[in-house]
């Protein structure tokens, strides 16, 4: 078999040469399984799966909003912790033989190793995020015990659930206090800073720089308006006033006998002399420079008479015993103008005096809008977390409020604990099948190694192979009283021919 290939008909021959080492082995194989999965301790296994349910409708949104699987975690990590599980160690009285030679943490492992907790699957993409439920296992070797072992752990997770949920809400609410106070505490100091500020700038706020243009552009108007009153009352009173005064020069002059009319009609003259003359030359000619002293001489004349006559009356406004009737309605007309002067004046500074008020807020306006926008916006932020942390403390109270069973999820036991009637291990069909298997493979691999140092030849083509020589003849093995007996035809014998390369 070493210097030849294998076929089906070498397989089938070496089964028939070796079934006997097969077939018993193989039932060694399956017996030793047997025997051992009676001999070996028996493990119980109760199972239990626990149903997750999503929360129904609920008049609010709760707050606590944590992740299924984190809480889970949470959960297993303290129920599967030493000062949970040795109180179930006491009140089951597990491990009676060991708490002697044992320490208290060695058997706590025990017991945490025999639990196993497995999530079960998301069937759907909607509920990726949340487990639809998890499986606990118990592996014990008394049946009985694995069912309270895994009914205990499954009552530790139900309520578990509860505290958390109702910790987590309580303490979310608490928090929401607390963040509450301060946030209302930065909101009252928010509102001093910009009552204060709206205080200091009252009129020059943001809000009033329309309004502040439109009465600037107002007061202009009504400044330009009592302006043009003012000069108009002016001059009216500067024409009353020299129509008084000729009215004064030619009523005196009438008293003395003088004529008031002379100086006057010379300044006339000598005005239409200097009209004429500048017709014909320029300013720089003689006679305009004399016609022009020659008026200024005459005018100071006039203002000295005039002076003089002022002089002499008690009082300007004061009316002369026996004067004109027409003399008496001019200084009734004097003194109007003078108050509607002083009326305007005052009306005049007035308007001023508003005009630089609105154009300093005008002129002011972008430094205190700017300075506004930070503090509204600093005010503003502080009230939308204010308003933020308040509408979640009334949700969060509303949930703690809030039926339990109904505002969080909540751990449903789906398949209670299950009393285990056959052992989880060993398994008697399994032992038993693997002990056949492995008995059948070492028998073939001890068949084909018996095979492999077999150095007999029991057929032309293996002498061919291993001599490279041609068989010339074949014997056939003659057996006695092979007619009497009943066995299978003779099998040829070989022999063993050496033929010359050349002959």
């Amino acid at each position: 078999m070493v210097h030849q290939e294998i076929g089906a008909k070498d397989v089938v021959g070496i089964l028939r040469r070796r079934y006997w080492l097969i077939i018993l082995l193989a039932m060694f194989g399956g017996i030793a399984g047997f025997v051992a999965a009676r001999v070996l301790p028996k493990r119980y296994t109760s199972k239990t799966l626990v149903l997750v349910e999503q929360p129904e409708t609920q008049p609010v949104t709760p707050i606590a909003t944590d992740n299924v699987n984190q809480r889970l975690a949470t959960m297993q990590q303290q129920i599967l912790s030493t000062a949970r599980l040795e109180p179930v160690i006491h009140d089951l009285n597990l491990y009676p033989n060991d708490i002697n030679r044992l320490s208290k943490e060695v058997i706590v492992d025990h017991l945490r190793e025999a639990i196993t907790i497995t999530p079960v699957a998301p069937m759907t993409e909607t509920r990726a995020q949340n487990l639809p439920g998890f499986t606990i296992s118990v592996v014990f070797d008394d049946p009985q015990l694995a069912q309270k072992i895994c009914s205990m752990i499954t009552s530790m997770f139900i309520e578990e659930n509860i505290k958390v949920t109702g910790i987590v809400e309580a303490d979310t609410t608490k928090f929401l206090n607390e963040q509450l106070e301060q946030a209302k505490a930065k909101l009252d100091e928010q509102d001093a800073k910009l009552a204060t500020f709206q205080t200091r700038h009252v009129g020059s706020l943001p809000e009033d720089s329309q309004a502040n243009l439109a009465f600037l552009t107002g007061q202009t108007t009504q400044l330009e308006a009592a302006t043009q009153a003012l000069n108009r009352a002016q001059q009216d009173k500067s024409f009353a006033e020299s129509i008084l005064a000729q009215q004064l020069s030619a009523w005196q002059a009438t008293q003395s006998g003088q004529n008031p009319e002379t100086l006057d009609q010379q300044l006339e003259a000598l005005q239409s002399q200097l009209a004429a003359l500048r017709s014909k030359y320029t300013d720089d000619h003689p006679d305009v420079i004399k016609a022009k002293n020659d008026i200024a001489t005459l005018k100071r004349k006039i203002l000295e008479s005039e002076q003089g006559k002022k002089a002499a009356l008690p009082e300007k406004t004061a009316p002369t015993v026996g004067e004109p009737t027409q003399i008496l309605q001019l200084r009734a007309q004097i003194h109007q103008y003078d108050q509607v002067i002083k009326e305007r004046t005052a009306q005049q500074e007035q308007i001023k005096k508003q005009i630089e008020i609105y154009q300093a807020r005008v002129a002011a306006s972008p430094g205190i809008e700017q300075e506004y926008k930070l503090l509204t916006r600093d005010h503003q932020t502080v009230l939308d977390s204010y308003n933020d942390l308040l509408k979640k403390r009334d949700a969060s109270a509303m949930s703690q409020q809030f039926d339990q069973s109904k505002s969080s999820d909540r751990f449903h036991v789906l398949d209670p604990a299950n009393y285990p009637n056959e052992p989880s291990f060993p398994k008697m069909p399994m032992f038993a099948g693997g002990g056949f298997g492995g008995g059948l493979a070492l028998a073939l691999g001890l068949a084909f190694l018996l095979e492999m140092h077999d150095t007999s030849m029991r057929s032309e083509h293996d002498v061919e192979v291993i001599l490279r020589l041609p068989v010339l003849a074949m014997i056939p093995v003659i057996a006695p009283n092979m007619s009497r007996a009943k066995t299978p035809p003779p099998r040829s014998t070989t022999f063993k021919t050496k033929v010359p390369a050349k002959v």
